[in-house]
């Protein structure tokens, strides 16, 4: 006997969880709260996904195919030299943190790591494999920017990718609480000078 098909859009509940989440936190999210976004009933929600932390986890991979791809998108298949893929990367960031006004939501990621890592060592290690898999990208873009001549030779590739990591999301973090000139101006001082 075969199980009984869904009755609802899993990708249409996991972006309604997801937003949820990202604008409430982990834990100012009620399951009622959840309940009200997706428009499921909690039996629905629970066989679906067992808890609110099922849940929660299925949102930030659901964050990570829609995001983060995203961006290492931007990175490996843009067109013109390295550079000028990273630099859009950045302004990715800066356009998302400004189009959310007044909300101000920052990245999930970001959000999750401040509230849940070093406390909780399964969502810890999701945040670090995102990091991971966006440090590895930028690297690789380093490292390709060197060969085009549109990266600075005299840094190593690694050092570089994590000052982008670290400042892109320092961007996220900033755009809670900045406006886009401040942010643009910001994006010309990450990036290392020309060769």
């Amino acid at each position: 006997m075969s199980p009984r098909p869904r009755s609802f859009d899993l990708h249409h509940a996991l972006d309604a969880a997801m937003a949820t989440f990202w604008d409430k936190g982990y834990a100012g999210t009620s399951a009622q709260d959840l309940v009200d976004s997706t428009g499921l009933g909690r039996g629905s929600l629970y066989n679906t996904f067992d808890s609110k932390r099922g849940l929660f986890e299925a949102a930030l991979r659901r964050y990570d195919a829609e995001h983060t791809s995203r961006l290492v998108g931007l990175l490996e298949e843009g067109e013109g030299p390295a550079r000028e893929r990273i630099r859009a990367v950045l302004m990715s960031v800066v356009d998302e943190e400004t189009a959310e006004a007044p909300e101000h939501r920052g990245c999930l990621v970001v959000n999750t790591a401040m509230e849940m890592a070093g406390r909780d060592p399964e969502i810890t290690e999701h945040v670090r494999t995102t990091f991971a898999r966006m440090q590895t990208a930028l690297r690789v873009s380093v490292e390709q920017g060197q060969r085009d001549g549109s990266m600075p030779k005299d840094q190593e590739p690694r050092v570089l990718a994590v000052h982008l990591l670290n400042s892109m999301y320092g961007l996220r973090v900033l755009g809670k609480v900045s406006d886009r000139a401040t942010l643009t101006s910001l994006v010309d001082q990450i990036l290392p000078p020309a060769p």
